[in-house]
């Protein structure tokens, strides 16, 4: 299957013309299609032409005078040019064809705006929740908490990105294999979740909520309304509802990254002792934790056992982080622990718990974020709404960093915080002139050979590369000296020769817009789940 779309778009230097439907035509067009239809069964299919201007030619070299005032010329020419104001593009200016972005659920418009304010301007990005209202067919697709089928993602869709840290709800495995980057923003709901965190600490500690429902179930019903009775019984039960401060106590915090830290931080302002367990630190996270004023768990029932106030913020991952408060850590708490899980409510066993309060083995307060069914009718239970980033600043932060993430990767190949391929950060040699190509491949032996066997052989020179693989996953971008003549009979020979290849991206010169058009090709290869599409 090949996936082609058209576009002309007139340049400084060169114009570019991206032909429509593809038909055969014969080996002998030029000399790159003679090498590939030697090469690969049943020949290629037409493409792309690129016309070139000529440039300008200078004066005779033997007339001395007539060159000397023509570099004068030149010259005085640059010296006006890179004094000048660039001229600033204006909105809606540009007119060949787009990116096409779908959405599900209701993205933050300060996400969306980002579009429009990104490094090409205007007009270059079409979003809409309708596949019918974009003018082609969808490049990416942006989320929050909508449960992503597989067959809703066109064959066409090149990345997706979570607005929010978790991607449970993404068939992210699937997405592997297809070749496609799953992103997701991490960090940019972090303030709202820990926020929320010290709400919980304090909900905990204190009868908060058990007194406001007191006097609103009980002393206003049973005083009649009446002012006086109802003041006079609120300072009588207040009694009922007597706490603790959380200075000076212990809070454990499982898992230290963007939430973790910052959680850290915030109890430590309110006097709290600290206890951090997090076995796949990184070293970006650690910089944001306070050193020797909190102590780090070897183990995690090291933490445990010594935690007054416990909070988790570890993603789920199944048969890893699924329960991962069960029967036998959960015995390690105190009998008075405080339980606080905004992260998700699978990792802690609800059932075990509920047996504890039974029994009498733990007696604190366990809020989640997630319904607990074994949990939901237990007075020591409270249930949130999933509140951690319903915050106005957490949706616009996270909306603007997936947008962020997608025209990175539509227009540089650039990979950043993809919970399924590597990061991969290509920067430009300074005023290089090269044409980019991004290609998704198996992490086998040998597939890296062919890729730069098959651009030896078209004399496409490699200007810089680079090669990463996470997993069974492998991505490789190139920077070649010059562009292809034919950018799709190219990938057409790079499938050809090398069976490991998931789908390549011909992106042109991304860094001076001169080939990077959203019309730039792709190539995936023809499997059983885009035949049926």
């Amino acid at each position: 299957m090949e996936l082609t779309m058209s576009t002309m778009r007139p340049l400084a230097k060169c114009a570019v013309k991206i032909t429509g439907p593809r038909v055969s035509s014969p080996s002998n067009v030029c000399p790159l299609r003679s090498k590939i239809a030697a090469r690969v069964p049943g020949g290629v299919r037409a493409s792309r032409r690129f016309v070139v201007k000529a440039v300008a030619s200078m004066p005779a070299e033997s007339d001395e005078i007539s060159l000397m005032k023509r570099l004068l010329e030149l010259a005085e020419e640059r010296e006006r040019n890179s004094s000048a104001p660039a001229p600033a593009a204006a909105e809606g200016d540009y007119s060949g064809p787009t990116f096409n972005i779908q959405t599900f659920n209701a993205i933050s418009a300060v996400g969306l705006e980002r579009y429009d304010n990104g490094s090409f301007g205007a007009g270059r990005y079409s979003i809409s929740g309708d596949v019918s209202e974009l003018p082609g067919e969808p490049m990416a697709i942006m989320l929050r908490s909508h449960k992503l089928q597989v067959d809703e993602v066109a064959p066409t869709v090149r990345a997706i990105a979570r607005c929010g840290a978790g991607t449970n709800n993404i068939p992210v495995a699937e997405m592997t294999e297809l070749g496609i980057p799953v992103f997701n923003t991490p960090g940019a709901n972090a303030n709202s979740v820990m926020e929320l965190v010290m709400c919980a600490l304090l909900l905990t500690s204190r009868g908060i909520l058990e007194g406001a429902r007191h006097v609103e179930e009980v002393i206003v019903k049973e005083e009649n309304g009446d002012h006086e009775k109802v003041a006079k019984r609120i300072e009588k039960d207040k009694s009922k509802f007597v706490g603790q401060e959380l200075r000076g106590k212990t809070l454990g915090v499982i898992g230290l990254g963007q939430i973790g830290s910052r959680v850290v931080n915030a109890a430590l302002a309110m006097g709290m002792k600290v206890v951090g367990y997090d076995p796949v630190l990184s070293v970006e996270a650690a910089w944001n934790l306070p050193g020797d004023r909190m102590t780090r768990a070897t183990t995690l029932k090291e933490l445990l056992s010594e935690s007054d106030y416990l909070t988790i913020h570890v993603p789920y991952i199944k048969d890893v982080t699924h329960h991962m408060l069960n029967a036998e850590t959960i015995s390690y708490l105190k009998p008075n622990v405080h339980i606080i899980n905004l992260a998700r409510g699978e990792i802690v066993d609800g059932e075990i718990i509920a047996s504890k309060y039974e029994d009498g083995t733990l007696t604190g307060k366990y809020i989640s974020d997630f319904a607990d069914p074994f949990l939901q009718d237990h007075p020591r239970f409270i249930t949130l709404p999933h509140l951690g980033a319903s915050t106005e600043e957490a949706e616009e932060n996270a909306a603007a960093m997936a947008a962020d993430e997608i025209m990175d990767f539509l227009e540089t190949g650039t990979i950043r915080n993809s919970v399924n391929f590597p990061n991969a950060i290509m920067e430009p040699k300074q005023g290089a002139e090269s044409a980019r190509l991004c290609i998704v491949h198996k992490s086998t032996p040998g597939t890296l050979g062919k890729i730069t066997t098959c651009l030896g052989d078209l004399t496409l020179n490699i200007t810089q590369q680079i090669n990463v693989s996470r997993g069974s996953i492998a991505y490789t971008v190139i920077d070649m000296e010059t562009a292809p003549a034919e950018p799709d009979a190219m990938q057409n020979m790079i499938a050809a020769e090398c069976d490991d290849i998931i789908s390549t991206r011909f992106i042109g010169n991304p860094y001076t817009n001169e080939l990077g058009t959203p019309g730039t090709y792709y190539y995936v290869p023809p499997t059983d789940w885009c035949s049926n599409v």
